[in-house]
């Protein structure tokens, strides 16, 4: 069986450019990750207490309240978690 050709192609090298190129500064991300679980894992607790306590913890004063502020920060965990790359 014959053997096929192969074929040699210089590796591509951008021109030099005249223009310097423009440096994008990529920020740094690494609390994204901590934080949102952070919130999520506030959010539970909170709820959890809620329910164990019948409702004196975490705040008795809010009543059924205490639900939404849970739900508060697992929202807010959610919202963080758009900033994850």
């Amino acid at each position: 069986m014959p053997k096929s050709r192969i074929r040699k192609k210089a590796d591509f090298t951008p021109p030099p450019s005249s223009k310097q190129a423009t440096s994008i500064k990529l920020t740094n991300r690494s609390w994204v990750a901590p934080v949102m679980l952070a919130l999520f894992l506030i959010g539970l607790a909170w709820i959890v207490v809620f329910y164990v306590t019948d409702g004196s913890l975490p705040l008795k004063s809010l009543g059924n309240w205490n639900i939404v502020v849970g739900f508060g920060f697992i929202a807010g965990g959610f919202a963080v978690s758009t900033q994850w790359k």
